[in-house]
């Protein structure tokens, strides 16, 4: 997929552009059947599979006091809508310039005049421009006027419930990550290099590797079973998010142990999907009482991860 890094560094005509518009944070499975209306219509036209979205998301910009822990960084937002089979994605400049624009004149002159699109999807819930006060009715008239089709996307219902990155982010913050996969179509994931830590899990019989990560929002503290993926490989484990109270509580941390592994991790990149939650964060009395707990979260971490989303 190509990424083309602000509005004005778009500059040539594609083949029948479909484009859906929007922040997608999560790329949870109500954005990812809008992709599929976009990927198919460009197939039936031999068109070009678009999408435009921002950097960095508007309430970043517009009031940071409101604005969310986001679900993706900015590079795993990118390879999550590749995957979806979209072929292009410009990523405009949010700026308080950008969110003044006239929604009319957004229509015009960037839709049809630069990019000279063929079809518009959007979600159901979509409002775009100065004070969200573009409509989907609005977008659909402006679309008459200079020859390009609107189309709605359905809200996606999991369990009676709309799929939301806000209840996905609700969902994550409560540690129920179980239940966030089937709002996401996928386990909840983070990634980041794996770095130096205490070393303290060597000295408990579980080496763990610490990661750091650019990730903003995290599972609330416990211990969770997960899947690494490293070095083209895919490791069961055990992690462990929080200020490791037995031993004086410090800075929030990411450990994580995997299951018959042996091997140097240090400075390696590192992905995890968080599976299930075993447990919330707790302070034991001394490191035997830890230690047994550990042996226990591993067990059950087995169990979880034999019974994981497919």
């Amino acid at each position: 997929m190509r990424i083309i890094r602000g509005v004005k560094n778009y500059n040539e005509k594609l083949p029948n552009p479909v484009l859906t518009l929007g922040n997608f944070d999560g790329v949870h499975l109500g954005h990812q059947a809008i992709f599929r209306k976009v990927v198919e219509r460009a197939k039936e036209i031999s068109g070009t599979a678009m999408v435009f979205t921002f950097e960095p998301h508007p309430l970043k910009v517009l009031a940071p006091e409101r604005s969310p822990k986001l679900l993706n960084t900015f590079h795993g937002k990118m390879k999550l809508i590749e995957a979806a089979g979209i072929e292009v994605a410009i990523c405009a400049d949010f700026t308080r310039a950008f969110a003044d624009q006239n929604p009319e004149d957004f229509a015009r002159e960037v839709l049809h005049k630069k990019i000279g699109v063929r079809e518009v999807y959007v979600g159901y819930d979509y409002a775009f421009g100065k004070g969200r006060e573009g409509s989907i009715e609005s977008l659909k008239k402006t679309g008459r006027t200079y020859g390009f089709g609107v189309g709605v996307v359905d809200a996606v219902q999991v369990e009676g419930a709309a799929v939301s990155s806000s209840r996905i982010r609700d969902l994550i913050a409560a540690g129920r990550v179980d239940e966030a996969a089937k709002f996401l179509g996928r386990h909840y994931g983070i990634e980041g290099e794996v770095v130096h830590g205490s070393h303290r899990g060597h000295t408990l019989g579980f080496p763990t590797a610490n990661i750091s990560t650019a990730h903003e929002l995290l599972p609330s503290f416990g211990v969770y079973a997960v899947l690494a993926r490293v070095g083209g490989s895919t490791l069961e484990g055990v992690t462990s998010i929080g200020v490791r109270p037995t031993f004086g509580a410090g800075p929030v941390s990411i450990e994580v142990y995997l299951f018959d592994f042996e091997g140097d991790l240090y400075g390696k990149h590192m992905e995890l999907s968080f599976v299930k939650r075993l447990r919330g964060e707790a302070k034991f009395p001394d490191a035997q009482s830890l230690i047994r707990q550990m042996q226990r979260d591993v067990e059950q971490a087995k169990e979880a991860l034999g019974n994981r989303l497919k």
